[in-house]
């Protein structure tokens, strides 16, 4: 057998190719840089939608996920636009859907999202997770596709076909705003109001040549979906003009009270994106940095029924106001927003002001309004000439029948129906695909309905197209339409001054630093006759001399300052300890007059059952010695400045079995003291006869009962007994309190005698048939004032020079005197 040499393989030339890595780079970066900037970043400024989204509406609306359908899962969407439009992955295309979601990122939301779509604070649950269909401004953007108002271009793998821009029945681009970086360049825009974008939109319709002012007039500013204040229009107006500009949003906050004893700052609207878990946690950074203070707790109230409700809690000793121009400075509660409004004008990035967004726009309407009128008129043409052709063949239909039958086959029946009657191809065909039933005398009537509705379509199609002001008037009316389907009032308040409409905002304008803490000035504590408590503004008079006189009467007052302590006085011997800066402040006088604005006193100080509220006390060092009456007619008086230092509450007064305190007062050693019992009794005399003692003492004899108890306390300066009186109002025992209205007396206190302390003093005031007691009494200067129990007055008797007289009887039930 021969044997085969083996042979050498020939060698392989190598191909090398010489290139510049600089221009290579450049052109690869230039190709990648068109692509983000033209498929992927940058909204188109007909539409105002990126590829991504235009997709994603185009797909949902050839799946038929209308409003008035059931939602399906997200994921189901994702693949059907990845798969057959989008080459890209399937988070960009959820991220996309949800945005359109989301009803605090776009003013008008595109997408009925079903399930999680997130917050400002949180992402959206997983595609599996949720369901989606279209909302109806969605469809007024794909509304008209299949009547050739746009162009269609092949999809990535030319396969399908997709729309080069949606038809954008509303102004998309200025109504929900867009954001989008690409290489070297960005777009922000923020959202607007529709009604105000649809009529300024309108109004360059009808007058091209309109300038921006006159643009600016209907749409002064951002409207964003969260509502929110925007502070400085400057640079809003820069931006409609150059398309670049900038604003501060700032939240919609309100000082009120949150609690009887605390007063907060409550956020119901944030700036745009902003959610409140982002602000909670920069007000706690910044409190633990010690760069904000006043601060003493932040709540998320936020629920779906409700919205948003962030309640900040103000420390008493601060300034509510000074403490919320801290918060805007320090937090996300004020935000800048970076206008710039770039977008592709005929596939090329342009940075556009206000009139060039709305002229792309308008101009893009009337292209698709021109392209459907155009089909549109087509149509009927098409429609109109078969209708003719038919009316021709049912008027002559026997001829017809007969011409049909005689022919071999279609096409000699198509030929010799064109031939006999002089018809059309198309009508020929049509007139074969007849069907029996058409041929009745009902159905002639109705096709001459239709050729004349026809006729009238066709010239009105036909006068739009001829006639530029026609077709302007047209789109007009169409975005009129839309304005008044999907337009909502405007949410965005618009501030031209950097300042808030707050006290802090008044001072800032006047020069004056609102102080941080509230200053320490002079002020008066009162409690009113119902129980409320409250203090005096800064440098209001005592109210002795003037009480507020439209609400409440004034049954206890002490002089103190805004961020001293003053102590309540209650019914079982204790003080209990009181900052006077958890009382709310009243306005100033002459602006609001009455203690209405006070809060209940047992919502400040928490007490044991049974035991109530006699009076106030002051704690400052140079308060007279306090003064106590028992209902068993003891009285004592104790230095305030024999107290504990650490102790919150403490007893003054050792109390037998079922005694309790009734009243309380500050006593110099010339002062009068009156007690007035149950049974009608008075005893005054001077309060030097009680000699001060210890906490632990049980007092010494007032007054001698013989039977009653003790019900008012009255303490009266030496220089003012002759212008106190005393008031007395008489009952009965066998009736409620505050049931009966009963007779009231007021009488001078100096018709009444001094006499020892310890003695059972004398009548002040003499039953009526049916009365067997005193339900009320009071002593003090004049003007005595009765309220009822929701503080309304109740006006007593003129003075009875009587001492002991009867009284007068009441209108109503009086609840409290002072």
């Amino acid at each position: 057998m021969a044997r085969r040499t083996p042979t050498t393989a020939a060698p392989v030339a190598e191909r090398i190719v010489d290139i510049d890595v600089s221009t290579e780079m450049q052109g690869s970066f230039l190709e990648y840089a068109y692509s983000v900037i033209y498929a992927r970043a940058l909204p188109d400024a007909r539409d105002g939608l990126k590829p991504v989204q235009r997709r994603i509406l185009f797909q949902m609306d050839r799946m038929g996920l209308r409003p008035d359908r059931g939602h399906v899962k997200s994921a189901r969407v994702v693949g059907e636009v990845m798969g057959k439009l989008h080459p890209h992955g399937d988070s960009a295309i959820y991220d996309a859907m949800v945005r359109m979601a989301q009803s605090f990122s776009l003013r008008l939301p595109m997408i009925d999202g079903h399930g999680n779509f997130g917050s400002p604070d949180d992402g959206p649950a997983a595609p599996r997770y949720t369901e989606a269909r279209l909302t109806p401004a969605a469809l007024a953007m794909t509304q008209d596709l299949d009547e050739d108002v746009v162009d269609f271009v092949p999809n990535y793998d030319s396969q399908l076909t997709q729309p080069e821009v949606l038809p954008a029945a509303l102004p998309n681009l200025l109504v929900n705003g867009a954001s989008g970086i690409a290489v070297g360049m960005a777009t922000n825009m923020p959202p607007h109001n529709l009604v105000e974008v649809v009529a300024a939109a309108r109004h360059l319709i009808a007058h091209p040549e309109a300038t921006l002012d006159e643009l600016v007039r209907f749409v002064p500013g951002p409207d964003l979906p969260d509502g929110g204040k925007i502070v400085g229009l400057e640079g809003i107006r820069d931006a409609y003009a150059t398309g670049r500009g900038s604003f501060r949003t700032r939240a919609t906050a309100r000082v009120e009270s949150i609690s009887a004893r605390k007063r907060g700052i409550v956020v119901t609207e944030l700036p745009y994106l902003v959610g409140p878990e982002r602000v909670i946690e920069k007000i706690k950074d910044a409190v633990q940095a010690k760069k904000l203070q006043g601060v003493s707790n932040v709540q998320n109230l936020t629920d779906r029924h409700h919205g948003l409700r962030l309640v900040i809690e103000v420390k008493n000793a601060f300034n509510p106001e000074a403490v919320l121009e801290q918060l805007y400075r320090l937090t996300p509660m004020e935000e800048s927003f970076g206008i710039n409004n770039v977008a592709l004008v005929d596939g090329q990035p342009r940075t556009l002001g206000l009139r060039e967004m709305l002229q792309v726009y308008v101009a893009h309407r009337l292209d698709v309004v021109r392209r459907r009128t155009t089909h549109r008129l087509s149509r009927r043409r098409e429609r109109a000439h078969l209708v003719a052709g038919l009316l021709v063949a049912i008027a002559d239909i026997d001829e017809v029948i007969a011409v049909i039958r005689s022919s071999d086959d279609a096409d000699a029946a198509r030929q010799r129906l064109m031939v006999v009657f002089d018809l059309s191809e198309a009508q020929a065909d049509y007139i074969l695909a007849l069907r029996l039933r058409r041929l009745t005398k009902f159905s002639r009537i109705e096709l001459e309905a239709e050729r004349d509705q026809l006729a009238r379509e066709i010239e009105e199609l036909e006068a739009i197209l001829a006639s530029e002001e026609l077709l302007r008037q047209v789109v007009s009316d169409e975005l009129a339409e839309v304005a008044a389907t999907f337009g909502t009032p405007r949410r965005t308040v618009l501030l031209e001054s950097v300042g808030t409409p707050t006290v802090a905002s008044a001072a800032a304008r006047s020069g004056a630093a609102m102080p941080l803490e509230v200053a320490d000035h002079p002020c008066w504590l009162l409690l009113s006759g119902t129980g409320l408590l409250a203090r005096t503004s800064d440098g209001d008079a005592p109210p002795r001399s003037g009480p507020r006189a439209a609400h409440d009467a004034v049954a206890h007052a002490v002089p103190t300052t805004t961020r001293g302590q003053v102590a309540v006085v209650t019914s079982a011997g204790r003080l209990v300890r009181l900052d006077v800066v958890d009382a709310p402040a009243l306005p100033p006088s002459g602006v609001a007059p009455g203690l209405g604005g006070g809060v209940p006193v047992t919502e400040l100080v928490t007490l044991p059952a049974g035991e109530s509220v006699v009076g106030l006390a002051r704690l400052d060092a140079d308060a007279p010695p306090l003064v106590l009456a028992t209902g068993s007619g003891t009285v004592k008086r104790l230095n305030v400045t024999d107290r504990p230092q650490q102790k919150d509450s403490w007893d003054v007064i050792a109390l037998k079995d079922g005694d309790s305190v009734v009243g309380t007062g500050h006593a110099r050693d010339a002062d009068v003291l009156t007690l007035v019992s149950s049974d009608g009794q008075l005893l005054r005399f001077e309060a030097g006869l009680v000699r001060p003692q210890g906490r632990a003492a049980g007092g010494v004899a007032g007054i001698r009962l013989t039977g009653g108890r003790v019900l008012h306390l009255g303490v009266v300066d030496a220089a003012d007994v002759s212008a106190s009186v005393v008031v007395t109002v008489a009952g009965t025992t066998s009736a409620l309190p505050g049931t009966v209205p009963g007779s009231a007396k007021v009488t001078p206190l100096d018709r009444y005698p001094a006499k020892g302390r310890g003695t059972g003093g004398v009548r002040a005031h003499r039953f009526l048939r049916g009365e067997d007691c005193l339900q009320l009494a009071w002593v003090g200067p004049e003007p005595a004032r009765a309220v009822g129990s929701g503080g309304q007055s109740v006006e007593l008797p003129v003075v009875d020079e009587r001492r002991d007289g009867s009284g007068h009887p009441l209108p109503v039930p009086v609840a409290a005197i002072g």
